[in-house]
């Protein structure tokens, strides 16, 4: 590469001339800072010239002394010899490269010093809130259990498999092609090791005795060129049978995928393309879930409801949505991140190939980012695959900390205070797999079991066999999708350079199924002509095979081939998150040569069965393959201690871990079930409700908003169909007061949904006659009940105003307090604050970031055009009330219109989406935009499908206006 560099006269000499240029503007401009302060580069560009050399300079390896670049520039000019100059061209070429790679180095250490400084100091002052002495057990216990460091302290607990009660769970992930047989893994990169993940602990819980029903929600697709099975509403997954394990079977209990319709009926999305539709899942599977717990208690029950023990949501999306689910059902929730979006993000910055906007744009990481957050807000449990996962990616989250955590979990054990802090409980569990064909395949001492006469070898071994010249010689087994993180090519370079191991073993690279490289993502694409280029380079024809096509039911045969001809399996990924097709490969008594980077350290220390590498050294990648294939010794002591190890990573065991776990969580369960508060209100018999939610318009604008929709559907009014619910961050008494002094009855609602959704109140009219009744409101209780879940309360509170007072405007040397506790507005569930400036309010992510890192789990909202802030709990929400006011009264989401305005409160987005409809009223009532919505971390776009047919935008709030829009939603006004 550098001689065919150094060749290239006229690309050298435009960098050559570019650092001359820089240097000589540098000694001009050095001394004085004035005249010459004008840089080449923008001189250029005011002559209508640029250059692409000078920016390189300039903008890449400014802020290091290139006096020493120009002195060898101005020797090699000097030269006669083009040998000599050409020499000191190249170590010009090599030294510009170096310099340019220490400025990036220096950027992304400058940027994570920044990010650790910012979560610091906001840890160290919770970490001294929580530095009470422990007790000298509790040191010693802290000091040594990493379960207690992590929250987890059920593992030394754990009840016995037979005294489970019957379970519902729900387990979600929305994204990829999910079917419980023949799987298309590697059709695409979402439908890959998760998919398979879930659906297998889909069918090993319904096999434990207590479980009676799971449920694997994911979305249905009825897109062209995909099998009908993926549109099916449900589909029954087979039971795994374990040894010993008895089943309870009833007409509904068992596992199912239930697939929920959401997003464009006729696409398949990627799941960077799913977000706007995640909130339109979560009304599906509501339904979905309150219609089979109700069915559920009919069998087994005596006709109570069976509400899920735990809803688990697999990846940031699903995260999103299980959040919404358990805070609207008030049931336990349980995360699985699988691939964290930290961690993703900090190792695309580190390439230096992309920005970071590139990176959202592509990957739409700070929205991913922002739900895994949500994620760790509001689980009870987070499973994690190792201990590298917990220790380097999550405690890479403003939500998690393991020193925090560490100091939590021992208060709790003690019955201490912990000021309103809550940490989720990090739980290592890791996967596990499937053991029949071991038992087939393999005799009690691990020898390889003799095939009988009759049987026939499985197709797919032809398939393979055929690229070999020489099919007798041992195989070397990689099963990896097409992508760069999977380090593939540099896997061929070390087979292709190490002739001893070409002459030993052949390869096999298992990519995924293809039709064409053509008809490939580019990436995909590129990585396949990569390998097939490296095959022609290094002549390995005969040596290596790249079938296009297998079923997911051969993976199998595969490792069965491989173990047959004492192959090994190799997985060289620049970092693997957990790899079951390492605790597979071991499985059927293959070695493996595995990265050193990530969970196979610890799958390693387990088993035993082979070595580790580093992925990014070709040469140790050859000589550990051509070690373990050569030494039959080391390949059959590292074959039997996979076999002998391998029950610690089986389904079973998994269960076991798993519902242990969630038998330690106490009962949660939905409160609107019992109506224990008597709430009788007019809202129970409504078919169709109308819920009025604009912040944009003044109280004056929005008395005349409620007066006119009131008057749009006086008549379905009257007979009783539709009612109205008044939705805002306004409390109570505000409400009161608006209506009044309106002229307007409160009753004219069935519902007020107040405190930005901390408050539900139904008003109703006592008394017996006109002149001696009086207005009164009831607090929905059991709604407080759901959401108060966490809650900070005065720990909480306490922290914010001590935040507040430190929230300052700056005049010279005069410093004036904006924000204040503003207790007239507040109520048990909302904390609120009076701001006097909003200019100087900090974004709000800033504040929920904050909050996080303080281990504050809570929902922070600025509102009435930022006069104020609300601090109110995590699983309350105004779209969360709507979701209540559904199951609780019966109301199907689909026959609901939320009336919003042009902009609104920093909870405006929520909104939208959803089975509901969303009418839009523009006009020049809305108040204008202001910073509320200038400081989101991903564009709106990324959480809004802004051109879903349920969204509908109308000029104007008149009661024609109001009256025609609601009849095009199909809400009746005659």
């Amino acid at each position: 590469m550098v001689g065919g560099v150094c060749g290239n006269d006229n690309w050298i000499n435009s960098y050559l001339d570019a650092i001359l240029d820089a240097g000589k503007a540098a000694s001009s401009g050095g001394g004085g800072g004035g005249g010459g302060g004008d840089r080449p580069s923008l001189l250029l560009r005011e002559r209508g010239h640029f250059s692409p050399a000078r920016y390189f300079v300039e903008e890449v390896i400014t802020g290091y002394d290139e006096t020493d670049l120009y002195k060898t520039w101005s020797r090699a000019n000097a030269m006669r010899s083009p040998q000599e100059r050409n020499t000191r061209l190249e170590n010009m070429t090599w030294r510009i490269w170096n310099l340019a790679r220490k400025k990036k180095e220096a950027e992304e250490a400058n940027r994570l010093l920044k990010r650790r400084l910012e979560t610091e100091k906001p840890r160290t002052d919770a970490a001294a809130e929580m530095s009470e002495d422990l007790f000298e057990g509790e040191k010693g216990e802290d000091a040594g259990d990493a379960s207690v460091a992590y929250g987890d302290s059920s593992a030394s607990n754990t009840p016995r498999i037979s005294s489970i009660d019957k379970l519902y769970i729900v387990l979600i992930s929305l994204h990829g092609l999910v079917r419980g047989e023949n799987m298309e893994l590697g059709r695409d990169s979402d439908t890959s090791g998760q998919v398979k993940y879930v659906v297998e602990l889909a069918k090993a819980l319904s096999s434990c005795p207590g479980v009676y029903r799971v449920d694997l929600l994911t979305r249905q697709i009825l897109a062209p060129n995909y099998d009908r099975g993926y549109g099916e509403p449900s589909e029954t997954l087979l039971p795994t049978s374990f040894k010993n394990f008895k089943h309870e079977r009833g007409e509904n209990s068992g596992a199912y995928i239930i697939r929920i319709p959401f997003g464009p009926k006729d696409k398949y999305l990627a799941k960077e393309h799913l977000w706007p539709y995640v909130q339109e899942f979560v009304d599906g599977a509501l339904s979905h879930i309150v219609r089979m717990s109700k069915t559920i208690g009919e069998e087994i029950v005596h006709g109570h409801p069976m509400w899920p023990s735990v809803i688990h949501g697999h990846y940031a999306s699903a995260g999103v949505a299980a959040a919404l689910l358990s805070g609207a059902l008030n049931v336990h929730m349980v995360f699985t991140g699988h691939f964290l979006g930290r961690d993703k993000l900090e190792g695309l910055l580190k390439q230096g190939k992309q920005t970071r906007e590139e990176i959202n744009m592509t990957y739409k990481i700070m929205r991913r980012i922002e739900a895994e957050e949500l994620s760790l807000d509001a689980s009870e449990i987070v499973i994690a695959s190792t201990r590298q996962e917990i220790e380097e990616q999550w405690n890479l989250y403003d939500g998690f900390e393991v020193m925090l955590a560490r100091k939590l979990r021992a208060r709790v054990k003690r019955g201490a205070n912990c000021y309103g802090r809550y940490m989720p409980r990090m739980v290592i569990i890791p996967p596990g797999v499937e053991f029949g064909h071991m038992i087939q395949d393999f005799d009690m001492d691990g020898e390889e079991a003799s095939p009988s006469p009759a049987s026939e070898d499985p197709p797919i071994w032809s398939e393979i066999m055929r690229f070999f010249t020489n099919p007798r010689k041992p195989l070397i087994l990689a099963v990896a999708r097409p992508y760069p993180e999977k380090n593939i090519t540099t896997l061929v370079k070390a087979f292709g350079e190490c002739r001893p191991l070409r002459e030993l073993a052949n390869l096999t690279l298992i990519m995924g199924n293809r039709e064409a490289i053509s008809k490939m993502s580019n990436m995909s694409a590129a990585v396949l002509t990569s390998v097939l280029t490296l095959i022609d380079e290094y002549d390995l024809y005969g040596q290596v095979a790249y079938p296009k096509h297998h079923k997911h039911s051969e993976v199998l045969d595969i490792y069965r081939l491989a173990a047959r001809t004492k192959g090994a399996f190799v997985n060289v990924a620049y970092f693997e998150q957990f790899g079951v097709t390492l605790i597979e490969a071991a499985m059927h008594g293959l070695p493996v040569i595995a990265t050193k980077n990530g969970a196979p350290v610890e799958i390693h220390q387990v088993l035993n069965n082979g070595l580790l590498v580093d992925p990014h050294d070709q040469n140790a990648i050859a000589d550990a393959l051509y070690k373990l294939l050569s030494e039959k010794q080391l390949w059959s002591r590292c074959r039997e201690n996979g076999l002998k190890n391998i029950h610690q990573f089986s389904w079973p065991e998994h269960c076991k871990n798993y519902l242990s776990r969630i038998l330690t969580l106490s009962p949660r369960y939905p409160a609107f079930a019992s109506n224990e508060d008597q709430i009788e209100a007019p809202i129970r018999g409504r078919k169709y409700i109308v819920v009025i939610a604009v912040d944009s318009a003044s109280k004056k604008d929005l008395a005349c908003i409620i007066r006119n929709s009131i008057e749009a559907t006086r008549t379905e009014t009257s007979s009783g169909s539709t009612g109205f619910v008044l939705s805002t961050s306004l409390t109570i008494s505000e409400i009161h007061s608006l209506l009044i002094s309106a002229g307007m009855v409160p009753t004219d609602f069935d519902a007020f949904i107040c405190n930005s959704g901390s408050d539900l109140f139904y008003p109703s009219r006592t008394g017996d006659s006109p002149s001696t009744s009086r207005v009164t409101f009831a607090l929905d209780r059991n709604y407080q009940s759901h959401i108060e879940y966490h809650w900070g309360g005065e720990g909480l509170r306490k922290y914010l105003v001590k935040w507040a007072s430190s929230v300052v405007e700056r005049r010279g040397r005069m410093e004036k307090q904006v924000i204040f506790e503003d207790s007239e507005h507040s109520s048990t569930c909302c904390l609120a604050f009076r701001v006097v400036n909003p200019n100087y309010l900090p974004p709000l992510k800033e504040l929920q970031k904050l909050m996080r890192v303080q281990s504050l789990r809570c929902h922070a909202l600025y509102n009435h055009s930022a006069t104020r802030l609300s601090v109110i709990p995590i699983h309350a929400s105004r779209s969360q009330a709507i979701r209540y006011l559904s199951v609780r009264w019966g109301i199907e989401l689909r026959n609901v219109a939320i009336l919003v305005g042009e902009t609104g409160d920093s909870d405006y987005e929520e909104l939208f989406g959803g089975l509901h409809k969303t009418v839009v009223l523009k006009g020049e009532f809305n108040t204008p935009a202001n910073r509320i919505h200038t400081v989101r971390r991903y564009p709106l776009q990324d959480v809004i499908a802004l051109d879903c047919s349920n969204i509908i935008g109308v000029e104007g709030c008149s009661a024609d206006c109001m009256r025609s829009t609601l009849e095009k939603l199909g809400i009746p006004t005659k």
